[in-house]
């Protein structure tokens, strides 16, 4: 997989860091992860949050469409 030079643009969020863009705090941001309402990907046995699922989520809520 080749990166542009310079670019720094993740591709995933930590749990924590995508509850906080919500304005949710870490435990809140857990929560909502297991109860599937931020979606989520396991690596290994870290969990992290797609961007492009996140951006699709906050999409579809601000268009009134369901998941």
């Amino acid at each position: 997989m080749s990166q542009e030079s310079g670019s720094t643009e993740r591709v995933v969020y930590d749990v924590p860091e995508a509850g906080a863009k919500l304005g949710l705090s870490r435990s809140a941001a857990y929560a909502a992860a297991a109860a599937g309402e931020i979606p989520t990907i396991r690596i290994g046995r870290l969990l992290k949050v797609p961007r492009v699922a996140f951006d699709r989520m906050l999409d579809e809520a601000g268009n009134g469409r369901p998941k």
